[in-house]
């Protein structure tokens, strides 16, 4: 089955100017960032690529340990990318996820080991993840702690 998904966008002048995107439950304006040289106003396209590979990312890892019959107390995400622009050739180079699982306080190691290696799976079961494989990297640094104690998974690696 195929899901289509649209968008209607308007472009007002140039290069330094501004528009507007609709996509259903996505509307903003866009422009060039102000570090690229643009007016920075609304989001812009990599701020809107980082966000589909977070989103996607996301809802992945959360589906991922649901089917596990893993429940985090908190789930929560922050996510980096990189361009790089030399001899004005703009060039999307990495993406990073962080993401922070809490799980309950008597959550087993089975659990801890579990909730890493899915937050590592999940990113190559991404659909976003897999649109950009061979063009962008992509990383993955969990950290996985229990609610009010003092283990961190992220310390042992």
């Amino acid at each position: 089955m195929k899901h289509p998904f649209h968008l209607k966008a308007v472009w007002n002048g140039g290069r330094n100017s501004e528009g507007t995107i609709d996509a259903g439950g996505l509307k903003t304006v866009i422009s060039i960032p102000k570090e690229m040289g643009g007016p920075g106003t609304g989001t812009n396209p990599d701020e809107m690529l980082l966000g589909a590979a977070a989103t996607c990312y996301l809802i992945t890892l959360a589906a991922m340990l649901e089917r596990s019959d893993i429940t985090p107390d908190e789930l929560t995400l922050e996510s980096e990318a990189t361009v790089d622009v030399t001899n004005n050739v703009f060039t999307y180079e990495r993406i990073v996820h962080r993401p922070r699982i809490v799980l309950p306080h008597d959550a087993s190691e089975s659990d801890l080991d579990k909730a890493e290696r899915l937050a590592h799976k999940a990113e190559a079961s991404c659909m976003i993840s897999r649109a950009v494989a061979g063009n962008v990297t992509m990383e993955t640094r969990p950290v996985i702690v229990t609610n009010g104690a003092d283990r961190n998974r992220s310390d042992l690696h």
